[in-house]
């Protein structure tokens, strides 16, 4: 038992790793991509050389980024063979197909159409280099569409049957994978993206002013980045409005600890500033929080759009306790009876594959029909108590309180930049501004990083919602193989985004260096 928690842990962490890595990149790809396709739209309308020159100087960024990004999807994707072999025995059907679209369509888009739009700047005509970029923008946010699809199905399993001669579960509805919680993760994804590379673009273009050097390309490319990343905030802000909703529609476990709620109420409060209590359990009489400044109504507004809707908390959902439509009380499945239900449809199953072996159609007709009866929480049958059904509370909600203050910073921090930037004279002479954006490049990332650790931590212990929990997803593989990868990748990992971020820093210098020297001319 005690090597499968290990195989567990560190596979767990092996895949977190690399997961948040590969999200360093990701981001600034979709949302870089875009701001060069639009620096070089508007030069294919001026002709103006500055903005020729802004858009190839962005565009080698994007570049550096994009390629480091491919390596590390690719280690991921890889690991679901390596150390997830069970899960890819149990849902590869489904979900292998959304991945094998993403690499033969979307990742062979972008490879096409980035090799034109780097070297076919004196090979193909203009309008023709310009569709290569938006196409290579296009591809890349098409790629994030299939892989966060998979994603979203793994958070809410739909359009799926489980076959039992198979022992896997076989896709029935390939339009089902579109979901509410694939439909708003994608958005959410993909406009957090376009607010990260509008700070990033902000911050290095402030880095030009504050070494008093390309004044006008920063300029440009200020208000470029800071339209852009309002625009992509905005957005932002609103599909994860939407995101909510189908949180608690689909996860209430994972709203649930996303607040450290545990006794829901109708008018549900939020806790915009609380300390979590560290005694608090499910099943104890303790307070839910040490400090609490809380905002009325504001959790059943956001889970529910109703401000007197009732969210159940997590002891609300152990017990099977919540409210209908009507307001009234009822009864829906408790967690025991979810593990007691699991442990039944796991007990068909088995013996649906004896009456099968042994050719007794009786008994396999008998066996699946509980089988399917029970299906629904076949996951559940894994459990030894309710307690291995709760996700990481504290970290859950920490990490939903950084990324919502993070992003309400950020949110200013657009509406401010854009005020100042049209008046050339402040901005320029705003030291402060301009150290405020540089240091505000890497808040962004973490608050990036915040929110796919909210979706992906609160869903624990699941790989796929109710159906299969981690500890039976595994590959059987030693200990010591993982451990051992494990650090091989932590030290390949940080040696690429070190190699990363010299080559940016090399570049920057270089064009800065280049466009001083025309200034001056």
């Amino acid at each position: 038992m005690n090597e499968l928690t290990t195989v567990v842990d560190w596979s767990r962490l092996q895949f977190a790793l690399t997961a948040i890595y590969h999200w360093l990149f990701v981001p600034l790809t979709l949302g870089l991509s875009v701001i060069v396709a639009i620096m070089e739209s508007i030069y294919l309308k001026t002709k103006s050389e500055k903005w020729l020159r802004a858009t190839k100087f962005w565009m080698t960024l994007f570049g550096i980024n994009f390629a480091i990004g491919v390596a590390t999807g690719l280690i991921l994707e890889f690991e679901f063979g390596t150390n997830w072999s069970n899960y890819s025995w149990f849902v590869g059907d489904i979900f292998g197909a959304p991945l094998a679209i993403e690499g033969l369509l979307a990742f062979f888009m972008e490879s096409t159409f980035v090799a034109v739009m780097f070297f076919g700047w004196k090979k193909v005509g203009p309008k023709f280099h310009l569709a290569s970029t938006w196409l290579t923008a296009i591809g890349a946010s098409i790629s994030a569409l299939w892989i966060l699809v998979a994603n979203a199905w793994m958070q809410y399993p739909v359009g799926m049957e489980f076959d039992p001669a198979q022992m896997r579960n076989v896709m029935d509805d390939f339009w089902a994978l579109f979901s509410g919680i694939a439909v708003n993760k994608f958005f959410h994804a993909v406009f957090s993206g376009w607010a990260l590379a509008g700070v990033f673009v902000i911050g290095v273009s402030s880095w030009f002013l504050f070494k008093k050097r390309n004044r006008d390309f920063a300029i440009r490319s200020i208000k470029v980045g800071a339209w852009f990343g309002l625009t992509g905030m905005l957005l932002t802000m609103y599909t994860g409005d939407g995101s909510a909703v189908e949180v608690t529609k689909h996860q209430p476990m994972k709203l649930a600890a996303m607040e450290g709620l545990y006794h829901g109420h109708e008018g549900q409060s939020l806790a915009a500033v609380a300390i979590l209590n560290p005694d608090k359990d499910w099943n104890n009489d303790e307070d839910e929080y040490l400090f609490e400044i809380a905002i009325p109504h504001g959790l059943s507004i956001l889970g529910r759009h109703d401000f007197n809707a009732f969210i159940p908390g997590i002891k609300d959902i152990i017990n099977g306790v919540d409210i209908n439509a009507e307001g009234d009380t009822i009864n829906t499945v408790s967690y025991p009876e979810r593990i007691e239900m699991g442990r039944k449809a796991q007990n068909a199953l088995k013996l649906y594959g004896e009456a099968y072996a042994a050719g007794d159609s009786a008994a396999m007709a008998s066996s699946l029909k509980e089988l399917r009866e029970n299906y629904r929480f076949f996951g559940y049958g894994y459990f030894d108590s309710v307690d291995e059904a709760i996700p990481p509370v504290g970290l859950t909600f920490t990490m939903f309180r950084v990324m919502v203050i993070l992003g309400s910073y950020f949110l200013l921090f657009f509406i401010v930049v854009l005020i100042l930037v049209y008046r050339t004279t402040i901005f320029e002479k705003a030291k402060w501004l301009q150290i405020i954006a540089m240091v505000s490049v890497p808040f962004m990332w973490i608050c990036s990083q915040a929110g796919w650790a909210v979706a992906e931590v609160g869903r624990q212990p699941w790989t796929v919602q109710d159906l299969l929990p981690t500890k039976a997803a595994i590959s059987a593989i030693p200990a010591s193989s993982v451990i051992v990868t494990f650090w091989i990748f932590a030290a390949l990992f940080t040696i690429l985004l070190i190699a990363e971020v010299s080559i940016m820093v090399r570049q920057i210098n270089k064009e800065s260096k280049q466009n001083l020297e025309i200034d001056k001319a």
